[in-house]
């Protein structure tokens, strides 16, 4: 990678590296290797993540970054890095950067010409994507909808969105979610959530919305939740065709 001019030829590297977002033996080798030699390991929870580095032997210098104090420590850690550390930065579970901290510092040394490396590897939407059962060639990663201001306006939008959409959200506000969904994108629409990707209990639900927000009314929803809704059916297809299966499976423990 070209370096700016004013960038020092010993400075280091920030890696992004993903952790694993149930199963711990998810995690790659070289992600392991990197956080074995870098420097310093920038932690969303330092408490969460010394158990996913004493599972692999990983002694390294821990600090905590998360959304709380990454405003008042990305110039420090750019600093470092420009004086020759190398950082990895990881965040509680799966991609830093993607619904969780990691985009400031990301940009910070972009704009500064430090090397950044992502190292591929776990995010939790992409096995609830594909395992849903929707189209996977083209759609829209919503993460966390605003909980209050915009929602409203947002899930109007989102109402003509043609696209498979995927949303995080919270095991307790799910039903509300869902509910919402129904009221704006019609209670018949498919939808399919995934709960405790890679985890022991993992779960996907299948379903209309109106189906699955009944589930989840009578079945308190646990652990991490990623909710995939299919895309708005062109008025010349079904949404038959548009979820690409005349038998939607309900369920599959």
């Amino acid at each position: 990678m070209e370096r700016k001019g004013s960038v020092p030829a010993e400075s280091g590297v920030l890696y992004i590296v993903p952790t694993p977002v149930g199963n711990l033996e998810d995690m790659t080798f070289r992600a392991v290797n990197v956080l074995r030699s870098a420097d310093l390991i920038l932690a969303e929870d330092t408490r969460t993540s010394s158990v996913l580095l004493k599972h692999y032997d990983i002694h390294g210098r821990l600090e905590s970054h998360h959304k709380f104090n990454e405003h008042k420590t990305v110039s420090i850690v750019r600093d470092r890095i420009l004086s020759g550390m190398n950082v990895a930065l990881i965040s509680d579970a799966g991609t830093p950067g993607i619904s969780d901290p990691g985009f400031l510092l990301v940009r910070t040394c972009v704009e500064e010409g430090i090397e950044v490396q992502t190292l591929p590897g776990a995010t939790a939407f992409v096995p609830a994507l594909v395992s849903s059962g929707f189209p996977c060639d083209r759609f829209c990663f919503e993460g966390f909808l605003p909980v209050k201001k915009g929602r409203q306006t947002r899930l109007k939008e989102l109402a003509e969105e043609p696209r498979t959409m995927i949303f995080y959200e919270s095991p307790y506000r799910l039903v509300k979610t869902l509910d919402q969904f129904a009221e704006y994108f019609g209670p018949d629409r498919r939808c399919s959530v995934a709960r405790e990707i890679s985890k022991l209990h993992e779960e996907h639900r299948r379903g209309t919305l109106e189906e699955v927000a009944a589930w989840y009314r009578e079945h308190e929803p646990k652990g991490e939740i990623v909710v995939i809704v299919g895309g708005k059916p062109d008025s010349r297809h079904s949404q038959k065709d548009m979820d690409g299966s005349s038998e939607f499976a309900r369920e599959d423990n």
